[in-house]
């Protein structure tokens, strides 16, 4: 459901998430994360462009959050990394073709309206909750998978 990109672009803030002002090559990233290194510099190039990044070059350049984990909604990450943003096509066309079931073209179409409506409406819910949870949101579940992972075990709340 999350394009590579986003996974990629996801793996990449979570690693920088911790130390916001930390200056972090793509290289070390990529490396840190067992991310494909040319791959992973489109994505931070996105990000940059999309300000959701800020890079500097030189020795102790790489890139860095341009604004805090809470300002940062996985939608704008997700849409500045997306190689296409617009949502899927409909499943099928009315007036498409039939298929071959006996089914009049008004069924078909009827039908087809009611699957297209559908796929609108989780899109929209789906953009609605990416809207609503934030890059810190996904640093506290990072915690909390890393607490339960733990040989002391346990899970953080709150």
């Amino acid at each position: 459901m999350i394009p590579r990109s986003g996974v990629v672009a996801l793996r990449a803030l979570l690693a920088m998430v911790e130390e916001p002002q930390r200056w972090r090559s793509g290289a070390e990233l990529a490396a840190e994360q067992e991310l494909p290194g040319p791959f992973l510099e489109q994505v931070l190039l996105r990000l940059r462009r999309a300000g959701v990044l800020e890079a500097r070059r030189g020795r102790h350049g790489g890139y860095r959050l341009l604004r805090p984990a809470d300002a940062l909604s996985l939608a704008e990450i997700l849409s500045a990394v997306a190689a296409d943003p617009q949502p899927p096509p409909p499943l099928a066309s009315p007036g498409g073709a039939s298929d071959g079931a006996g089914a009049s073209p008004a069924a078909h179409a009827a039908a087809s309206r009611v699957t297209n409506a559908l796929q609108r409406r989780l899109q929209a819910a789906l953009q609605r909750e990416l809207q609503r949870l934030s890059l810190e949101d996904l640093r506290h579940d990072l915690r909390s998978s890393r607490a339960a992972l733990s040989e002391e075990g346990g899970l953080l709340l709150g």
